[in-house]
């Protein structure tokens, strides 16, 4: 994915709430069913919180059971980009939006078909953009 986007810390606090910069710049995870999103069936486009870059589609929201918003698929395959994470002596997929660099969440591989994969998301990653 083209133009990325860089800020300095200070320029992400100035644009994100505490809650959002702790998610997405300090790779938080936000407590299970608190999330905005975690309960939300509206149609729409969720995009990265941070810059606004489309992610995930309401059509792909499915219920995990897992007390985050989950979808099987990404908008598009350069949405995210995937970094082992290897923290809490465990080996996990994160996912990042491919444009900031934001930490959204983690995948696994316990989804729906047709993917088989869980893209477990922070709420406070996302912004959805309702359909009208």
């Amino acid at each position: 994915m083209s133009d990325k986007i860089e800020k300095t810390d200070e320029e992400w606090k100035k644009t994100l709430t505490p809650e959002q910069y702790h998610v997405l710049r300090g790779k938080g995870t936000e407590r299970a069913f608190t999330g905005e999103y975690a309960d939300t069936h509206d149609p729409g486009m969720y995009r990265c919180a941070g810059c606004g870059n489309p992610l995930f589609s309401s059509e792909t929201k499915y219920e995990s059971g897992s007390g985050w918003p989950s979808f099987y698929q990404p908008i598009a395959e350069d949405a995210v980009a995937t970094e082992t994470d290897r923290k809490f002596m465990m080996t996990r997929t994160e996912v990042l939006c491919a444009k900031c660099g934001g930490h959204l969440g983690h995948v696994f591989p316990d989804g729906p078909e047709p993917t088989g994969q869980r893209y477990c998301m922070n709420s406070a990653a996302l912004k959805l953009e309702k359909k009208e």
